[in-house]
Parts: structure tokens; sequence; C-alpha cells
């Protein structure tokens, strides 16, 4: 399709997640020109979350749709544009990025990639109807949800064994399901876990996640003998990997999992071009610290381009 126009912006960030609308709203309030692009609209992975309870001064909890449509108008009220649309491509032509879309082409000083990052999925029925009913890809979110009662880990890497050792300290009856006969995480790492009571089912996957309101069992199959068992459980946390959303920038330096490098300004290695939230190499991944990657890379931005 052909583009239909041609606009200019101080700023442009791509992704309308909790760090693109945050960025969105300092630079805005900073006093620059800003649009924001997702091809889903504002959103993100904060519209899984059910209860938004660990988010400093956001009390009583609010659901994540609740919170984001606030968070766009927020960043709205201070002048920021927000458009659904499909970003094509990235370019970058002297000082100037030019970002082509299915429908437009929008030419920026500075460019932030807000992309995020998804969930591998287990692709087995009953895991998208009872994701946010007891389905979910995020301990320190939804454990709390689920003290003393039955919980169900999948995964078998340093992240998935990490996570069970946190849920194991809201309840004893915490379970790990692994394909294989052994955990790919760090042994230190597995060592824990084991000494803190998860219990390992080995050589097993999860072929269907079953419930009525919410989540009641899993059907588990050994896949060296094929046996089926139904496993009770009240929520199954699913850690099997994270897949960046690079797509765009396939070009820039990342660190082994595919995650964008940046420095402590959240700017990549390419001057002007900034990385911030779940797209973005870092120890912890949060709301909390998606809004802050978001702050800082509008911060710094305002400063180029005031200075430029």
């Amino acid at each position: 399709m052909e583009n239909l126009n041609s606009e200019k912006f101080d700023y442009v960030i791509i992704g309308a997640g909790a760090a693109g609308l945050a960025s969105a709203q300092y630079a805005a309030r900073g006093g620059l020109s800003v649009l924001v692009l997702d091809v889903a609209g504002a959103g993100g992975q904060v519209l899984q979350i059910s209860e938004l309870e660990n988010y400093p001064g956001v009390f009583p909890a609010v659901d994540g749709a609740t919170y984001m449509m606030t968070m766009q108008k927020q960043a709205e009220s201070f002048g920021a544009k927000v458009l659904q649309d499909n970003v094509l491509s990235i370019d970058k032509t002297g000082g100037a990025f030019l970002v082509k879309t299915k429908k437009a082409s929008y030419e920026a000083a500075c460019l932030c990639l807000a992309t995020g990052a998804i969930h591998r999925n287990l692709e087995v029925p009953g895991e998208k109807e009872f994701t946010g009913r007891g389905v979910s890809y995020c301990a320190t979110c939804d454990g709390p949800f689920f003290r003393n009662k039955k919980i169900v880990v999948v995964g078998g890497g340093d992240s998935a064994c990490s996570e069970a050792i946190y849920l194991s300290t809201l309840s004893s009856d915490v379970s790990i399901i692994h394909r294989r006969d052994k955990f790919r995480a760090q042994q230190a790492v597995i060592d824990k876990m084991l000494a803190a009571g998860v219990k390992p089912l080995y050589d097993s996957v999860v072929k269907e996640i079953k419930g009525s309101a919410k989540v009641e069992s899993v059907i588990v199959e050994n896949v060296k003998t094929g046996e089926q068992t139904e496993l009770t459980t009240d929520a199954v946390f699913i850690f099997t990997g994270m897949l960046p959303q690079t797509e765009l920038v396939e070009m820039l330096p990342k660190d082994p999992a595919g995650y964008i490098l940046t420095d402590e300004n959240m700017e990549t290695s390419v001057p002007g071009l900034f990385a911030a939230g779940d797209v973005r190499s870092k120890p912890f991944r949060q709301v909390v610290t998606a809004v802050s990657d978001g702050a800082i890379a509008a911060h710094v931005a305002s400063e180029r381009i005031r200075n430029a």
C-alpha cells in the first residue's frame, strides 16, 4: 500500500504499553511533539493483569485495562498522539528517523522502541481461555492471589525454577513440570528450588488446562510412556521463555537472549534511538521498571533535541 502522507514529530514511540505511554507522557509534558504507534492499540502485556496490586501508589488495585486506559488519556492530555497502525520499517537518514507504516510515514528526531516481549505459549487447550483466571506468566504479579493454594509451574530454565522458589514462599504445594529428565537452570538454583519443597515432574508436558470459571486441573503426559494423568491445581504459571519483539531492529546489538542492549540512558548503539520496557536487556521486568525506562528515555531524548 502506498504511504498516504508524511508528518514530522520530535519523538516517535513504537509500542503503546506501559513503557511507551510513560515515555509519551514525559516527552509531551516536556514540550515535545510526540507520536505513539502500536498495531494493537494501547495496552501491551498489562492488559493480562486482572488486578494490578503491586504498582506503588495504585491502591486499591485496578485491572490492567483500566490502568492502561488511564495512562493513554494522561499522555494524550499532555498532547501526545496515539495511533493504531502497523510499523513496517525504520530507517535513519542524516539526523532523522523515518518510520513507515501501513497507512503513512513519519519523521522524527528521536525514536523509542517499546515493542515489548511476548511469552512463549504452550499452545494447549485451555491456556488462552484461562489466562487471567488461573493461568499466568508472572509470579510476582499474580502469585499472591494463590497463597496457600495448589500451584503448577511449567518450564525448566532459570526463570521457571526461580519463580517456583518464589511461589514456594506463598504455598507449600508447588509442582514444576519439565519435559526433560533434568532442569536447564543453574545447579545452585535447582538445589535451592528442591530444598524449598517444590515437587518436580520430569519427562512431562501439559496437554490441557481444565476448569469452569477458573483453572481446576491440568492434564499431564509423560513423554516417554505416553501415560496421561490429571493433576488438580488452582494456578498454572508458565515460564517457557520470552520472545523480545525486535524484528524492526535486527541490526542492533543484543544480549544472548535477544534483548536490545542499551546504556543507562536507554540509548542503543544508534544515537537518538532508545529502547524501553520488556524489549530491553535488564534484570527485572515489571510495569514499574517499564515506566521508569520510558521516563528516562523521554528525558534524555528531550535534552538531545533541545541541545541539537
